[in-house]
């Protein structure tokens, strides 16, 4: 009897330690390739053309433009003191319209056209807001020609052969992350054919 307990005994550490052992091996075997798969599925999740950090015009807080990926997108380069500048309201009426089917537009203040964005960030999130009522993503001035042209209106230029001549030139991205087309200053919120364009693109999936 004493000699069948101290087998029993040996077979149950045995059986103890190689449980211990197999833990380890199966949460790698699990864990390792999630790891590996999940890392490259975020970065391509994000398109090519979203994927920049810009700060947000009320406090310069830096934000990723990725959290926009799988929405149609139309960024629009603005200022407070163009003949354009009423295009704000125009501007507004399509977030509000088309946004809860996807649609969002995102605003970056420039000064690079008739000196027509003179003030500070507080100076212009406060005009947008108190004269035109906008409350689609605005963000920090932005360059969009010239030597310094922020990296974003580079890489929608060269998307679309585009580069902006004035105020209120906008850009169409599609849920894709790809550039569906540019719409020069004269092209207003509510032209037919860019709403026509914004429809097929929110419709795709």
């Amino acid at each position: 009897m004493k000699r069948v307990s101290l087998s029993f005994a040996f077979l149950a550490a045995a059986a103890a330690v190689l449980t211990l052992g197999a833990a380890p091996a199966a949460q790698a075997a699990q864990g390792a390739p999630a790891t590996q798969a999940t890392a490259p599925a975020a970065a391509a999740a994000c398109p090519a053309l979203l994927d920049f950090t810009v700060p947000r015009l009320q406090d310069d807080s830096p934000q990723s433009l990725c959290q926009y990926a799988g929405k149609v997108v139309l960024v629009v380069n603005t200022a407070s003191y163009c003949g354009f500048t009423p295009q704000y309201k125009g501007l507004e009426a399509m977030y509000a319209k088309y946004g809860p089917r996807g649609l969002v537009v995102l605003g970056f203040p420039s000064n690079d056209f008739g000196q027509q964005e003179p003030g500070d960030r507080k100076q212009i999130a406060d005009f947008c807001f108190n004269t035109y009522g906008v409350k689609f993503p605005m963000f920090g001035k932005t360059e969009v020609v010239g030597p310094h042209t922020a990296p974003l209106f580079v890489a929608l230029a060269q998307a679309t052969g585009q580069r902006p001549s004035w105020n209120f030139h906008k850009y169409l991205i599609g849920r894709d992350g790809r550039a569906i087309a540019g719409y020069a200053s004269e092209v207003t919120p509510d032209d037919p054919k860019l709403l026509a364009t914004v429809e097929q693109a929110l419709a795709a999936r």
